[in-house]
């Protein structure tokens, strides 16, 4: 191996540097080819439009019974439950779907993966409108009926959406099984 050269004695030196850009930075450059793609379309479609549709009233169910003293009563807590941990999952599903994360991972059967989740929220879901519903009460100086009363509405509505995504999560998964 060559030695590199002596400086004369008192002759200045130079030093150069040279920098080299690590792999994690040059995966996020630009012009890498390993960018998450965006898909645009997405929410122009009927899953789509659910989805959004999902995340923006399960977020009123759940931000209306949390203004109120629902820990006083067990079945709010319940409904507290099912609507932040679906509302979550959600947002989940729709940055995977958005950013199309799905199609880097295929070893996922995504078609049951939607059909599973969309399925479980629409039953856990009914379940939980039906008991914000049942457990709405206008008792005297109640400050809360009019956020349960919405709530509950809001909760049937969210419901809806979600019976609708499952029905399309099934057509999509039927179609992938029988081909």
């Amino acid at each position: 191996m060559e030695q590199p050269p002596q400086p004369r004695p008192g002759a200045q030196t130079v030093t150069t540097t040279t920098t080299t850009s690590s792999s994690f930075t040059a995966s996020f450059s630009p012009a890498g080819a390993s960018t998450l793609a965006y898909d645009r379309e997405f929410l122009r479609t009927a899953p789509g439009i659910l989805m959004l549709a999902e995340i923006v009233l399960g977020l009123l169910v759940w931000t209306l019974i949390a203004g109120t003293e629902y820990f006083l009563y067990p079945a709010f807590g319940w409904v507290m439950f099912v609507a932040v941990f679906y509302w979550v999952l959600t947002v989940f599903f729709l940055i995977i779907y958005m950013t199309m994360t799905y199609t880097r991972i295929p070893q996922v059967p995504w078609t049951t993966v939607g059909l599973c989740f969309n399925g479980s929220a629409f039953i856990l879901y009914l379940i939980a409108a039906i008991v914000d519903s049942s457990s709405v009460t206008n008792e005297q100086n109640s400050h809360n009926y009019n956020s349960w009363a919405a709530s509950s509405f809001f909760a049937f509505v969210v419901t809806f959406c979600y019976a609708g995504n499952a029905y399309f999560s099934f057509i999509s998964w039927r179609s992938r099984t029988s081909q």
